[in-house]
């Protein structure tokens, strides 16, 4: 309910005139105030905007390296959908690094994903590629200029011979897949990045005491550190049966709860929080040009926040013992080229855990066939219709809690 202000309370008509302009004049400076703040913060973010640009290195020889075999490289089949390779290096170099190990003057790739980003963001797949598995390596320019010979070998010797622009040739001769763009981190950038966000809870089935990665944890939930999520994802030999296999499966269950803390902590929708993930995330990056930037990394993974957890999934490619090593992987066929093919043309797929499925489709196991194979009739008796929903493959997602 209104009500009118009486003489003497300074709102007469004598009075107005001066509560009017003092409230004009602060008016204007507010308006100052925020215009100069604004001023100042585009300054600022600008200046941070040069200084996280700047951290990122540009993968110019490799660039160049692809060019030269453009012609015999795959074909992007669908627009907008990306294929990233993410490569994860044991390099000795700088201090930091130095601390793992000596530095034997070579470069192996310790880890490597294909991310298959979907046209319109719907989904994202991370495929894990053993560093044991034997490919076909083609001829590649070393560090020192000189060109090696293809050969038949282990995947990860692409990186040591002839870097990212080697390994990229190899996954697509590999996968008949057009790798659009890709990142490689070293040990120190990943640690960085985990301390950068407080730390990632994983599960231990039990207690964890490996001397040779430092690394000594309780069984349950855990919060890891930096230094310890490293030792976590590199360690082979103490846990579980000491396979690679496991090794994989433990980094792509580390990868989704990272994916979760950062999607559940408000890092994206909170500067504070956001500044020091970029920083320590572009600050141990070696891009391709096109996104060795902030503007080149946002433009790719702006729509991933709007991807449901449970459609961020991660997967190892079918492979099984090679036949003439069985400490070496070779891939399982058809179920690779099954694979290979959803992710060539942007197609749906399917990860399921080790645990109950909630059906069990005869062939669909481990991808060994994509079809149900069982007939559909309408309730008005039309001919019967096969139905083939999405093959599936042995994996998990984001939004499993291993816990449970």
């Amino acid at each position: 309910m209104g009500y009118r202000v009486g003489p003497g309370t300074g709102a007469s008509a004598g009075g107005r005139g001066p509560v009017r302009r003092r409230r004009r004049r602060w008016a204007r400076i507010s308006a100052f105030g925020v215009t100069a703040l604004l001023l100042a913060a585009g300054g600022v973010g600008w200046a941070v905007y040069a200084k996280l640009s700047g951290n990122i290195t540009p993968d110019e020889a490799a660039a160049a390296e692809l060019a030269r075999y453009d012609k015999e490289r795959p074909t992007s089949l669908v627009k907008d959908a990306r294929n990233i390779l993410l490569i994860g290096s044991d390099s000795r170099e700088g201090r930091d690094n130095a601390r793992y190990g000596r530095d034997s003057g070579t470069e192996r790739s310790d880890t490597t994903i294909l991310l298959h980003l979907s046209a319109g963001r719907s989904s994202a797949t991370a495929v894990s590629i053993p560093r044991d598995l034997m490919v076909n390596l083609p001829g590649c320019r070393r560090p020192d200029g000189s060109r090696s010979a293809p050969r038949f070998t282990m995947f990860n010797q692409a990186f040591q011979v002839g870097g990212s622009a080697c390994t990229i040739r190899t996954v697509e001769k590999l996968t008949d897949i057009r790798v659009d763009h890709h990142v490689v981190v070293d040990f120190h950038g990943f640690k960085e990045m985990v301390d950068a966000v407080d730390g990632v809870e994983v599960c231990l089935r039990e207690p964890i005491d490996d001397r040779a990665a430092k690394l000594r944890l309780p069984a349950g939930r855990v919060t890891l550190d930096g230094e310890q999520a490293l030792g976590y994802v590199r360690a082979r030999k103490s846990l579980g049966d000491g396979s690679d296999t496991e090794r994989m499966e433990r980094q792509q269950r580390f990868l989704g709860a990272l994916v979760n803390k950062v999607r559940s902590n408000d890092v994206l929708l909170n500067p504070a929080k956001l500044y020091p993930v970029l920083d320590a995330a572009t600050s141990s990056l070696t891009t391709d040009p096109d996104l060795a930037s902030l503007r080149g990394l946002y433009a790719l993974v702006r729509g991933l926040r709007d991807i449901p957890m449970e459609q961020v999934q991660f997967l190892t490619v079918p492979r099984e013992s090679y036949a003439y090593d069985a400490n070496r992987d070779q891939l399982v066929e058809p179920a690779a080229d099954r694979l290979f093919e959803r992710l060539r043309t942007d197609a749906p797929l399917v990860v399921e855990g080790n645990g109950p499925r909630r059906h069990a489709p005869p062939g669909s196991a481990d991808a060994r066939d994509g079809s149900y194979g069982d007939a559909y009739r309408s309730p008005h008796r039309a001919p019967a219709v096969t139905v083939s929903p999405p093959p599936t493959f042995r994996g998990n997602t984001a939004a499993e809690d291993t816990c449970e």
